[in-house]
């Protein structure tokens, strides 16, 4: 289970620059669970997988991941409990190695990294690799002996995914994966996502703009604004959202600001 509490984190502060990125963020992810998040711009949805990630420590709050307190984890230390894949296909892999040696080591992910000549040689892990390379259904099964960097970007991140959970991961975190993909090849990913989901019941954490995969995805839905969570949404309602529904949120959201804060109090204490 991931554990959020009280996250607080302000980049430039006392600056011109000032960013209050996360405000308070309370958010618990039950094992298991496929938590898709939503916002616009700086809305704090990309801070929020940063800092569970362990790319920066929070100013206040804590951050637990399978019963562990990891908020002051250096990131490489939390690596051993999260899988994670960015929105640039390439990043994530050693361009110059092959398909096989990318796999042989994101196979000891947590572990002692090394690879040593010929760690990919043996007949039983290379078969083993083989074997989930093929549930991809793309024949990359068969192009275990080449770069990685010769892949498509779709395929590439097809392999990101299930090389980041090769080792059942105790988080998934997909930081808009499908961002930089065209349609075809994002349609694509976003099997294989659902796939590797839904197969080994990963507790997953997935920043989107895209507001169809918002409602198609997951069991829950997570909309933030200005740092805060603004929306909470699962079960039958989260089943029932529609992209329409959501675009009329960040509408609503959108007049809520644009009200003068002396015209909203005069409002709150005519229909009090």
């Amino acid at each position: 289970m991931l554990d959020i509490q009280n996250a607080v984190k302000t980049f430039h502060p006392g600056t011109e620059n000032e960013v209050r990125a996360l405000q308070g963020v309370e958010l618990r992810v039950e094992d298991g669970s496929f938590v898709v998040v939503i916002g616009t711009n700086g809305s704090g949805k990309s801070t929020l997988q940063n800092a569970v990630s362990g790319s920066f420590f929070l100013d206040t709050g804590r951050i637990l991941l399978a019963g562990q307190d990891i908020t002051r984890w250096p990131e490489h230390r939390r690596a051993s409990l999260i899988g994670r894949v960015f929105q640039n296909p390439f990043s994530g892999t050693a361009p110059n190695m092959t398909v096989g040696e990318n796999l042989a080591l994101a196979a000891r992910r947590g572990l002692r990294r090394t690879l040593r000549a010929g760690a990919f040689a043996g007949s039983g892990s290379r078969d083993a690799l083989a074997e989930r390379v093929r549930s991809l259904g793309m024949g990359l099964e068969n192009r275990l002996e080449n770069e990685i960097g010769s892949l498509s970007g779709g395929q590439r991140q097809a392999l990101t995914l299930l090389m980041a959970t090769l080792r059942r991961p105790e988080l998934l975190l997909l930081d808009e994966h499908t961002a930089a993909l065209d349609p075809r090849a994002a349609d694509m990913v976003i099997r294989v996502t659902d796939d590797l989901v839904r197969e080994g019941r990963l507790t997953t954490l997935m920043v989107t703009h895209s507001m169809q995969q918002a409602v198609s995805l997951g069991d829950r839905l997570i909309m933030m604004h200005r740092g805060r969570i603004v929306a909470d949404i699962s079960g039958s309602e989260k089943k029932r959202l529609r992209p329409g529904d959501l675009l009329d949120r960040f509408d609503a959201i959108k007049r809520r600001e644009q009200i003068d804060p002396s015209v909203a109090e005069m409002l709150r204490e005519m229909y009090v």
